[in-house]
């Protein structure tokens, strides 16, 4: 096994490992002297709103829960170093050799973990009965009639005047009934 160059590779770990194999790994990259051939561990996250018990909460939420991705030059030192650390349970790849991801992959698992707004959780599906928690139609019940997560808006049909009217809200303003 040999790479002169650092690929990403995506090692597994047992599910809630997480954070202690990244801690492991880098002490042991250290410890081992390898900073050469080891270069990052990342865990790959994302800041989600949520809410709970009627208030927003920002949440950090795993991309690839039981993942952690690792920028090395492959060599047997490397791939020791890695495989040995405990919780790790192996790398992604055929046949017992490590696959790198394709440049374009890695590319868009750090674009995701880099976005400023977090994203809105949507649990709502369409069809489902929802009540407004907030705003000019505030205890209103209505039906979700479209959703819209990359703007964090959601369309309800309430029923005003008689007839029922769409109207779009902040996915934060409903909730389950």
């Amino acid at each position: 096994m040999s790479g002169d160059e650092k690929r990403w590779f995506v090692i597994h770990t047992y599910s809630g490992y997480e954070e202690r194999v990244k801690k492991n790994l880098e002490q042991r990259i250290k410890f081992m002297d390898s900073e050469g051939e080891i270069s990052q561990v990342v865990i790959p996250t994302e800041d989600e709103i949520e809410v709970r018990s009627g208030k927003r909460q920002t949440v950090t939420r795993k991309i690839l829960p039981g993942y952690v991705l690792v920028q090395m030059k492959l060599s047997d030192q490397s791939w020791n170093i890695v495989r040995n650390t405990p919780g790790v349970t192996g790398f992604v790849g055929g046949g017992g050799k490590p696959s790198p991801l394709q440049e374009e992959e890695v590319g868009k698992i750090l674009k995701q973990m880099e976005t400023e707004t977090p994203k809105v959780k949507v649990s709502f599906r369409q069809g489902e009965s929802v009540r407004v928690t907030d705003g000019p139609f505030s205890d209103f019940v209505g039906t979700v009639d479209e959703l819209n997560p990359q703007k964090g808006k959601i369309k309800v049909l309430l029923s005003l005047f008689g007839h029922e009217t769409p109207v779009e809200l902040d996915i934060l303003q409903v909730e389950r009934l």
